[in-house]
């Protein structure tokens, strides 16, 4: 593992010194970037160039040669796990994905391909295997999946949603249809987790993007449970292979994910690094969390709150700093290198070594 010349990201994982905050962007491979633009414009729709590993490849290592990133994270969409179960993923122009059948009732649920990632994921585990070597050892490269729940609100709604009318119904309706959808979309995820791991990723994130949606009890039984699923699975067979959970808008349930026995919980904008650092007392690596729209700040702006934020998390070697969420696509890529820049200048202040 540690023949790569960038170890900062490993290395605050696994809880060692190091001597500045490591720093990689969420939806780093991104719309905001025109070689990005260029590069989908290209592979004619989203889905061709989440399917096609050169391309994959290619806007991967887009910004790693833009910016000094501490890390890779593979380029694809948490939507291609149910895709792969057959629910028949497209993107509509304006409109984000759809899935041309949603599942809605317990026969779908019943009816569901748990899918060989080698086989109907292949495309995915042929980009992992080409960005590592293309990578060169440079720095890590992160892998990724949706979390259950949030896999689940998509193939159930049928898309994106304001209110998720069709989970909510399904699961204040029948909560054992909820989760036997919930216990295969899990089982599907660890595989395909797994599988990303023994392609070449060297580090993974859960992204549960809707459990913030959540009454407490739901989120524990809904959401955590089977993220803590995927954590046990992982740790048994891929134990040194550190593992993220980030939950947006999920800061009053930051001491029970970091009890998941996760490497590093993700922390949205929503909640000071300060509050989240006492939460979980210092057990895993915290994960952010400067909000997106500081980019659209002038310098020195940015540079005050590339500050706070580092001062906020304070002194100590457990600090990954990322944006609080992905980054938005009419953000200028000089204030994304302005900001970077900043983390390399202030943060070395704050570690020991």
């Amino acid at each position: 593992m540690h023949s790569i010349r960038n170890t900062r990201l490993l290395d605050v994982l696994n809880d060692k010194g190091v001597d500045r905050t490591p720093i990689w962007i969420m939806r780093q491979a991104g719309r905001y970037l025109p070689e990005y633009m260029a590069t989908r414009k290209k592979a004619g729709d989203f889905m061709t160039l989440a399917s096609t590993p050169e391309l994959a490849c290619e806007v991967t290592l887009q910004p790693i040669r833009r910016f000094t990133l501490d890390a890779a994270i593979l380029f694809s969409d948490i939507l291609t796990v149910p895709d792969a179960m057959g629910l028949g993923l497209y993107f509509e122009a304006g409109e984000g994905p759809r899935f041309k059948s949603p599942v809605r009732t317990p026969e779908d649920i019943k009816n569901l391909g748990k899918p060989d990632p080698e086989t109907e994921l292949r495309y995915v585990m042929d980009a992992v295997r080409l960005i590592r070597r293309e990578l060169n050892e440079s720095v890590p490269l992160i892998g990724f999946a949706g979390s259950p729940w949030t896999v689940a609100t998509y193939m159930v709604e049928g898309g994106g949603s304001k209110d998720y009318p069709h989970i909510k119904r399904l699961m204040y309706g029948d909560e054992g249809a909820l989760h036997r959808l919930l216990l295969k979309i899990t089982e599907t995820t660890i595989d395909y987790l797994r599988a990303q791991v023994d392609a070449g990723a060297q580090s993974l994130m859960v992204f549960d993007t809707w459990g913030g949606i959540l009454t407490p009890r739901a989120y524990h039984a809904f959401s955590l449970h089977y993220m803590q699923r995927i954590v046990d699975a992982l740790k048994k067979s891929h134990a040194t292979t550190p593992i993220t959970l980030f939950t947006k808008n999920g800061g009053m349930w930051l001491p029970d994910i970091a009890r998941t026995g996760c490497d590093a919980v993700g922390v949205d904008w929503t909640i000071d690094l300060r509050d989240a650092r006492a939460l979980t007392r210092d057990n895993v690596a915290l994960q952010g969390n400067l909000d997106p729209g500081v980019l659209y700040g002038s310098k020195s702006k940015i540079r005050e709150e590339v500050q706070r934020v580092l001062e906020s998390y304070g002194e100590g070697e457990r600090h990954i700093f990322n944006l609080g969420h992905g980054i938005h696509q009419h953000i200028d890529p000089e204030n994304v290198e302005f900001m970077i820049e900043t983390v390399h200048e202030l943060s070395p202040a704050f570690h020991r070594k």
